[in-house]
């Protein structure tokens, strides 16, 4: 999997859960793992479902456990990771989110790591004014700070970040993943759908902000006029967000089975190509992977005109937008789509190829090498590196 002589890369990342950001990385790690680079991740919490998949790719995974980084504990772990990228004199370390930018850049810049990347993949909603001046202060140690949208760049700005550091690189979905033509009726055999029933379906990990109860709304909504439609909530939230699930069922208790919690799905493409309708009705977003799953599904999407999504989705020609926090626009865009499927369908292919020409998953890991490449040969005086990414 690894070649002499190849890069070294550190991708640093708080835990393994079914996240966005958790699942870029773990299939950009295994990506470039395939591509001949010297591949570790670690993490703060060696916890999620996707540490199998790093696992049974042979991708070694540490773990720096940490509970807050006011714990005196927390210099006791990152004198070990600085130890480490000393000892295992790592080339490019690249590090995710609020929690894996404070915990790795400063000791990689400690230990003079020739590389150092910053991740910030969303407009910070949830950091309080002295964890965004933490972050923003350990990305000036950085040599660049990669971002997923020209949402967050523009908010970065805002922020007072230096405009020459910021890089856009946006998600990558598998698009290959989403080929097949999906085994609809195995999905509604599991879900105890009839044949004639609809699906509209919102993919994403059950957190505050993903407007859930903005779709449960819309679907109070829509219930009465589509008596066919179910609706449809796939995906699962960690054991903070307990009492949160338990409040979007009550919430959602006067529609009986018209609304299904499905919990952690597998089979995404099937579920997703069986969509009649799939939206992502955020109250914000960067560049969601789920987005990016419906447009390679070639499901009609309806999302929320928030964050990078208008820069994936023309409106009126791969999806529809709406305002976001607006339960009735969205629930109009959701019955148009149900009432007039040769436009659904129409823009469901124009998603599918827009998904192919733009957001790939190559496309990505290869912006991704390029920027490793490139900043490991300005530090020429550090490392010398040839075309196919080998150390000399």
């Amino acid at each position: 999997m690894t070649s002499t002589g190849s890069i070294r890369v550190l991708q640093v990342l708080p835990t393994l859960h079914s996240g966005g950001t958790e699942n870029q990385v773990t299939t950009l790690s295994c990506a470039l793992a395939d591509e001949g680079f010297d591949l570790e991740v670690a993490c703060m919490h060696r916890t999620g479902p996707l540490v199998n998949a790093l696992t049974e790719r042979d991708v070694p995974l540490r773990e720096y456990p940490i509970s807050s980084f006011l714990h005196p504990r927390s210099i006791g772990q990152q004198v070990r990771l600085a130890r480490h990228m000393l000892r295992r004199r790592t080339h490019v370390v690249h590090a995710y989110s609020f929690y894996g930018n404070v915990f790795a850049l400063p000791p990689a810049a400690a230990v003079g790591v020739p590389v150092i990347i910053a991740s910030v993949r969303d407009r910070g909603v949830y950091l309080t004014p002295r964890q965004l001046r933490a972050q923003r202060y350990v990305c000036h140690l950085a040599d660049r700070i990669l971002v997923n949208a020209e949402a967050v760049r523009e908010w970065l700005l805002e922020q007072g970040y230096p405009l020459n550091k910021i890089v856009v690189i946006r998600n990558g979905v598998d698009v290959s993943r989403f080929g097949a033509p999906p085994n609809s009726t195995l999905i509604r055999q599991q879900l105890g759908l009839a044949p004639v029933e609809r699906m509209v379906t919102v993919v994403s990990r059950i957190t505050r902000l993903k407007g859930l109860e903005q779709f449960i709304d819309a679907a109070s909504l829509l219930a009465p006029w589509f008596p066919t439609v179910r609706f449809v909530i796939a995906g699962d939230a960690s054991a903070d967000d307990g009492n949160y699930v338990a409040a979007l069922k009550q919430r959602a208790q006067h529609l009986g089975r018209r609304v299904l919690f499905i919990g952690h799905r597998s089979d995404i493409p099937a579920v997703l190509g069986s969509a009649a309708v799939s939206v992502m009705p955020s109250l914000n977003e960067a560049l969601s992977n789920a987005l990016l799953e419906s447009m390679a599904a070639g499901a009609p999407i309806v999302a929320t005109r928030v964050g990078g999504t208008p820069e994936a989705i023309a409106d009126g020609h791969t999806g529809l937008l709406v305002p976001a926090n607006d339960p009735r626009a969205l629930s109009e865009a959701i019955a148009r789509l149900l009432r007039e499927p040769d436009l659904a369908a129409a823009l469901g292919r124009a998603a599918r190829r827009t998904a192919e020409s733009s957001f790939s998953l190559p496309r990505m890991v290869a912006a991704i090498e390029q920027l490793y490449r490139d900043l490991l040969t300005q530090k020429r005086t550090h490392v010398q590196v040839d075309a196919t990414g080998s150390i000399s």
